[in-house]
């Protein structure tokens, strides 16, 4: 009987999907370059000691869009897309929406509405990246700690834990996205002297924590040891065999149970009006279905989601009756 049902078994080999993160200066971006043949989106320009390989030209949100969307659908031999850093990256993400709306700052749409659009923002950025995973690419996201008063619900007293430093709203969405979480920071160790007085020693070796604890944040599902010495050969194995042959897009390229779905978890709500667009757009014949639009198309809708819905709204707009 289960051969009637649509179900499948076992583990699924896929690319994976990992955040790091850690104090400036502790060594994130050398790390991510260990991975395989690894491809940098370096907005922090923080790498030019590094003999990587990187995107040239990210000086704007559009470029580093299209720098997606070049990866998923151009010929390469990459298998890592690194994202040095996070922060740097909601930075840039925050100053195209204010030049789209003629704004100065995140808090000039009025009280927390910024942030409400640039965590929705963020959010289709991140299903944009999907497209390379498909595509058969680790994603590496690299991003900076800073310390923060944490007020637990359960304890009487608060306490300072390291978090991302990314919006409130915006760093949730990206622990949850990622597979796996590491912590890096330095080993320290507390001593106290003959007087009672205590200090801390050591600050010179290096750790991946990968668990989470109340002091900062971890996730893997991979087995890891708590802590991890601060190389790449900790993680390797991790990544060894998970990427997939990236090879030119072709029609059908796509898994149908991820890019596609997520497309049209993207046009959920809309689907009569994006279908129109796509049929007047030559991208889709009326009685297609979403699996039909060409791959290079959908990754430069996955790239900038945002912008082709407003496309679509402007569209409609359009063709309403004068």
């Amino acid at each position: 009987m289960n051969n009637a049902l649509n179900i499948e078994r076992g583990k699924i080999q896929r690319p994976q999907k990992a955040l790091i993160y850690g104090p400036e200066g502790i060594g994130k971006s050398f790390l991510a370059s260990q991975f395989p043949q690894p491809i940098f989106l370096d907005i922090e320009r923080g790498t030019h000691h590094l003999d990587i390989t990187r995107f040239s030209e990210i000086n704007s949100w559009d470029n580093i869009t299209k720098s997606i969307s070049d990866l998923v659908t151009k010929a390469h031999d990459f298998q890592t897309l690194v994202i040095d850093t996070a922060d740097w990256l909601e930075q840039r993400l925050v100053e195209h929406i204010c030049r789209k709306s003629n704004k100065t700052s995140i808090e000039d749409f009025g009280y927390g509405k910024g942030y409400v659009i640039l965590a929705e923002a963020f959010a289709g950025f991140l299903l944009s990246l999907e497209s390379v995973i498909a595509r058969g690419l680790h994603i590496v996201l690299l991003a900076h700690s800073t310390v923060v008063r944490f007020e637990a619900p359960d304890q009487t007293s608060g306490y300072d834990r390291y978090e991302l430093k990314l919006t409130k709203r915006v760093a949730p969405l990206v622990k949850e996205w990622v597979d796996l979480i590491l912590f890096g920071n330095y080993v320290t160790r507390v001593t106290q002297n003959e007087c009672g007085k205590k200090h801390g020693t050591g600050g010179r070796e290096r750790r991946l924590f990968t668990t989470h604890t109340a002091a900062f944040d971890g996730k893997n599902r991979h087995g890891l040891a708590d802590a991890l010495p601060f190389r790449f050969e900790s993680i390797a194995h991790i990544f060894a065999s998970g990427a997939l042959s990236p090879t030119p897009m072709q029609p059908g390229a796509f898994d149908s149970n991820a890019t596609y779905a997520r497309l049209a978890e993207l046009f959920k709500g809309r689907e009569s009006q994006v279908k129109q667009f796509l049929i007047a757009r030559n991208q889709l014949k009326s009685d297609g279905t979403w699996s039909d639009i060409a791959p290079d198309y959908v990754a430069r809708i996955l790239a900038q989601p945002e912008m082709f819905l407003q496309t679509v709204t402007e569209f409609q707009t359009d063709e309403l009756p004068k």
